[in-house]
């Protein structure tokens, strides 16, 4: 007998895809994407394509584990589900009682996004909630854009990026369409069919890149500086839109003061690129209606980031765009989702404090008992690698790490748990990249002994006598709470569709009944950015790299480590067909830079600074600018020539708002091995 069950794709990407897979006599032989849904349009990516495949890998875990050899060995013998949950109830109790339910650190990641198993919903919060547990600040990918953008628009959301095939003008500013959220180019080829122009501003010419009509070689950190400057000349050219301005903004003479003091000539010296360049982008940008603005996660991390994005959120204010189908910014629909997530923060009897994701190195000090890591791979995904390691040594440090796969951080563990995978399980997604809700429903048993993440704290709190009833809820009870306040989307009708779209206007024009800022206006000017130590008008903060680059004789050169092609963070970093695409961990350098470090093309070089280093074979090649190297990310440490991927040379700062990441942010030199 065969079945075609509905599910969704759960990784960290925009697009959330909605997929087929095909079950014969009780295993999943076929996996495609959903032709019926307007976003996925039948086609999923490189990586996913071999989802199945992982989920049958030799190096699948899929029984629980004890260490039995020293911490970072990776030797283990397996035990029980009795005696795993036995051993860590003991322990969990213990550090509570003489420690106090601060000193478990629960360090969740998005592994996966789906609102019942992973870092968007309520996954375990309820049970820490009630042993009193520290909070965890997942602040690794976009807080200090949605930092920026609520300050402009009071809030991260703004375009449904399929209005992108009504825009006439489209800048995908510091993303890589084509690697990292490949569905949308559908709606950029069908507004280039109509005429639109496409330019791609990126410090590397990515494939996206490649595809553009116009390509801006930025100098990372500098995208607020470029924002300005373009907004200087639609200044010039007379085509701010007065009456956008005059009803639905606040601040508009304090920042045009601010936009004044950034004309091309100084633009170009801050940015890199030539001044004709960017006055060309301006009056292209000036006359140009509808203009849509895809901007996403990586040019905002550094120490200027949150700024970025609120200035970028400030461009379709000024030329009025936010009035159009097909016009403002998109970064994430995250925030137009209607979900109720209930995490049980009732629950705690008393403030506790919150330890930061990226700050891992530092905060896991003696203070922290016990590190329970579940859909993370802090050791390959983190700043400060090394430190990371140093500190996950600890033998009085009780280790538990929920996974699929005998990551790094795996290898530090004193109790592993099998984690079920997609296909195995149920789930409720959202698209941060498009308005549609999913619905995954499991397609076979799951693999071994592997559990779900809801399904093991069920069992955790039993196996401790916790009394609280929502500790117990089961996964369509979880649904049924998520999905009730949302408009005729109903469990059944997702269980039975697979998807379905928010209730909104089809196009969809935010902002229309005023933006959700204390002022009901787009505001330039913040008073509540003024109470927080931030500028109160919008303006350009360098990154770090971008104010010392240039000054530093040490470590000169730019480092930024873009998404692969061929992995997602570090998922599918142990797959081997994907691994071999990847050509191993690779450093791409202009000749200009590798010629007087005597780098040879294809050899391994040392990337180095400061906090540490790593091994990659160098890539001479003109796709990156004089002074700027890439290092793309994905790659397992312990997979890779030297024990050690980029993170290690990425320090723990913040960025300007949110407590960011900045691994953008990073200035490095570079040797022959």
């Amino acid at each position: 007998m065969e079945l075609r069950i509905l599910g969704a794709c759960p990784l960290d990407c925009p697009d959330t895809c909605s997929w087929e897979v095909t079950v014969r006599d009780g295993q999943a032989v076929g996996l495609r994407g959903n032709r019926d849904h307007p976003y996925t349009r039948g086609a999923l990516c490189v990586k996913v394509n071999r989802y199945l495949e992982h989920t049958r890998a030799h190096d699948r875990i899929l029984h629980p584990m004890r260490r039995v050899g020293p911490k970072g060995s990776g030797e283990f013998e397996r035990i029980s589900w009795d005696e795993a949950l036995t051993i860590v109830s003991d322990r969990l109790t213990e550090i509570v009682r003489e420690h106090g339910g601060e000193a478990i650190w629960p360090y969740q990641g998005t592994g996966t996004l789906g609102y019942i198993q992973g870092s968007e919903g309520a996954a375990g919060r309820r049970f820490w909630n009630v042993l009193g547990a520290s909070r965890h600040h997942l602040n690794i990918c976009s807080t200090a854009g949605n930092d920026g953008l609520r300050l402009t628009n009071g809030t991260p959301a703004g375009m449904d990026p399929e209005t992108f095939a009504l825009s006439r003008l489209i800048l995908l500013w510091g993303t890589n369409t084509l690697t990292s959220g490949h569905h949308l180019w559908k709606f950029i080829q069908d507004a280039r069919a109509n005429g639109a122009h496409v330019v791609a501003i990126d410090p590397i010419r990515t494939r996206t890149a490649d595809q553009a009509d116009t390509f801006l070689p930025i100098r990372p950190g500098t995208d607020a500086a470029l924002a300005l400057g373009l907004l200087n000349v639609v200044l010039e050219e007379g085509a701010e839109d007065t009456a956008y301005l005059e009803e639905h903004t606040l601040g508009w003479e304090e920042f045009k003061a601010e936009i004044l003091r950034y004309p091309p000539a100084r633009v170009a010296e801050i940015t890199g690129l030539a001044e004709e360049d960017i006055r060309a982008l301006g009056v292209r940008l000036a006359h140009t209606r509808p203009t849509g603005i895809r901007a996403t996660m990586g040019l905002q991390r550094h120490e200027g980031g949150g700024a970025a994005l609120r200035i970028i959120a400030c461009i379709p204010g000024v030329t009025g765009d936010w009035r159009h189908p097909g016009g403002g910014v998109a970064y994430s629909t995250t925030a137009h989702v209607p979900l109720k997530v209930d995490s049980g923060d009732h629950l705690l009897r008393e403030p506790v404090r919150t330890l930061t994701m990226t700050r891992l190195a530092g905060q896991l000090d003696e203070s922290v008992k016990c590190l329970w890591v579940y859909g993370a791979n802090p050791l390959g995904s983190t700043p400060d690698q090394n430190r990371i390691r140093a500190a996950m040594r600890r033998e009085d440090l009780f280790t538990v790490v929920m996974e699929q796969f005998p990551t790094d951080t795996v290898d530090y563990a004193d109790i592993v748990l099998p984690a079920t995978m997609q296909t195995e399980h149920m789930d409720l997604h959202q698209g941060y990249g498009h308005m549609y809700l999913m619905w995954n429903e499991p397609a076979v048993e799951p693999a071994g002994e592997c559990l779900s993440t809801t399904e093991t704290f069920r069992r955790l709190a039993r196996h401790m006598g916790l009394t609280e009833p929502s500790l117990y809820d089961s996964d369509l009870e979880i649904a049924e709470g998520l999905l009730s306040g949302t408009p005729g989307i109903t469990l059944d009708r997702l269980r039975k569709e697979g998807w379905a779209r928010l209730d909104v206007a089809d196009p969809f024009v935010p902002f229309t009944d005023g933006f959700p800022t204390p002022s009901g206006r787009l505001e330039f000017a913040s008073d509540h950015a003024a109470a927080a130590g931030l500028p109160r008008v919008a303006g350009y903060v360098p990154s770090r790299t971008a104010r010392t680059a240039r000054a530093d004789r040490e470590y000169p050169l730019m480092m930024i480590t873009p998404a692969s092609h061929t992995s997602l963070n570090t998922t599918f970093g142990n797959n081997p067909e994907l691994l071999r695409r990847s050509k191993g961990p690779r450093v791409l350098v202009n000749a200009a830079d590798a010629e007087p470090r005597g780098l040879v093309d294809g050899e391994p070089a040392q990337v180095f600074n400061r906090t540490g280093r790593f091994t990659a074979y160098v890539e001479i090649s003109d796709r990156v600018r004089p002074g700027v190297v890439a290092a793309p990310k994905g790659h397992w440490p312990k997979l890779s020539p030297g024990g050690a991927n980029p993170n290690a040379t990425v320090d723990e700062r913040d960025a300007d708002m949110g407590r960011g990441a900045i691994f953008h942010d990073n200035l490095v030199d570079i040797a022959p091995l």
